[in-house]
């Protein structure tokens, strides 16, 4: 009927936002606050506890905790030049982005896992430490180890976008969507890194 407003009948989206996209922020919204939660826990047990350790030296810990904070930078950065390449159509070049920020994932999980064996041969584990308080080790495995396992699924994700989007399967909306998730990763460790090691660093 004239100047009645005409019902939504599918096709494109009824909303401003896609819905992969949507999908995605609400994902990276509800896992906000469980990292938020951890967070704010981890600072209330480091408050209330005079003794907290403060093991971490300026060599090993910081120094690669460092490079690891800088190869998630990095990651970013090629994030930024695959999804620019894939709004352009340049498939094989943004590719060669993803892959590149797959490499930077990998070497801060490699640097992480080096640093979880120094701890661990140290005599650090969920449920004790050298230094007597239980809850260092419980807190710093559970958020470093969280945190962890969402750069290791997203270097999974980013290896089946950049598959899928050489062969065309795959949009420049899907590249992006995967680097909202890179980027929420990324985020998360630059609360970690101050907040975990660079506030616990031996003096």
């Amino acid at each position: 009927m004239a100047g009645q407003a005409t019902l939504w009948s599918g096709g494109e989206s009824p909303y401003a936002i896609n819905s992969k996209k949507l999908g995605m922020w609400l994902f990276i919204i509800s896992d906000a606050l469980t990292f938020s939660v951890l967070l704010v826990a981890y600072s209330y047990v480091r408050m209330s506890n005079p003794r907290w350790p403060t093991p971490f030296e300026m060599y090993p810990a910081i120094t690669f905790s460092t490079i690891m904070t800088f190869c998630l930078l990095s990651s970013s950065v090629t994030m930024v030049m695959a999804v620019a390449a894939a709004h352009r159509g340049q498939r094989s070049r943004s590719v060669q982005w993803l892959g590149a920020t797959m490499l930077g994932g990998l070497a801060f999980v490699v640097l992480h896992a080096n640093e979880w064996m120094h701890l661990i041969h140290e005599g650090v584990t969920p449920f004790k430490n050298p230094w007597g308080v239980p809850l260092f080790g419980a807190t710093f495995f559970t958020l470093t180890g969280l945190h962890m396992t969402h750069v290791i699924c997203g270097v999974l994700y980013l290896g089946v976008m950049a598959l899928g989007f050489g062969r065309g399967k795959f949009t420049s909306q899907d590249v992006e969507v995967s680097g909202l998730y890179w980027h929420f990763v990324d985020l998360v460790w630059m609360f970690i890194f101050p907040l975990v090691y660079l506030m616990s660093t031996k003096m």
